[in-house]
C-alpha cells in the first residue's frame, strides 16, 4: 500500500517496470492509483500512465534519477520533509550526549564526537537513499548517515 506521505513515487514506478518486464498484471493500476494519492500534478507521467507507455515511463525515471529534469512535485516534498526529520533526529542525539558528558554541574560540558545516526525510520530506505543520491545526505554504511560537510569547513 503506497503511503503518499512517506514514500516516493520513484519507487512505484521502478516497480512499475520491474514487474512489467516480469509480465505481472494490475502494476499499471497500483501506479495510477499512487500517482491521484499525490494529487496527481504531472501531466506527462499521467498520459504515460494512462496510455500504459513503457518508454515514455522509462524515459521520465531516467531523466529524474539522472538529474536532467526535476523530480515530481510530490517526491522533492516528501525528501523535503524527510531531511527535516533527519535534522531534527540529529540535533536531538547530539544534545542528549552533550548533556550526558559533562560531569558535574559546573563544567563547561564537552562536544559529542557523533556524526552520523540511523535516520527515523518512518521514511522508507529508498528515501534516504536518494537524498543520499543527490549529496544531500552521505551514507555511512550500516544503515547509518551523516550531513555532507560544509563548504568552506
Amino acid at each position: 500500500m503506497f503511503d503518499p506521505q512517506m514514500e516516493l513515487l520513484l519507487t512505484v514506478l521502478a516497480r512499475v517496470l520491474a514487474a512489467e518486464a516480469d509480465g505481472s498484471a494490475g502494476v499499471w493500476e497500483e501506479a495510477r492509483s499512487a500517482l491521484a494519492a499525490c494529487g496527481g500534478g504531472e501531466e506527462d507521467l499521467a498520459l504515460a500512465l494512462e496510455l500504459e507507455d513503457r518508454e515514455e515511463l522509462e524515459r521520465l525515471t531516467t531523466a529524474w534519477r539522472s538529474g536532467a529534469q526535476p523530480l515530481p512535485e510530490h517526491d522533492r516534498g516528501v525528501l523535503k520533509r524527510a531531511l527535516k526529520a533527519y535534522r531534527k533526529r540529529l540535533k536531538v542525539t547530539l544534545l542528549d550526549a552533550e548533556s550526558s558528558l559533562g560531569g558535574g554541574p559546573f563544567s563547561s560540558g564537552r562536544t559529542s564526537d557523533i556524526v552520523g545516526i540511523t535516520p527515523p525510520s518512518r521514511y522508507p530506505p529508498p528515501v534516504w537513499r536518494e537524498l543520499a543520491r543527490q549529496g544531500r545526505l552521505v551514507d555511512s554504511g550500516q544503515g547509518t548517515y551523516e550531513l555532507p560537510p560544509e563548504p568552506g569547513r
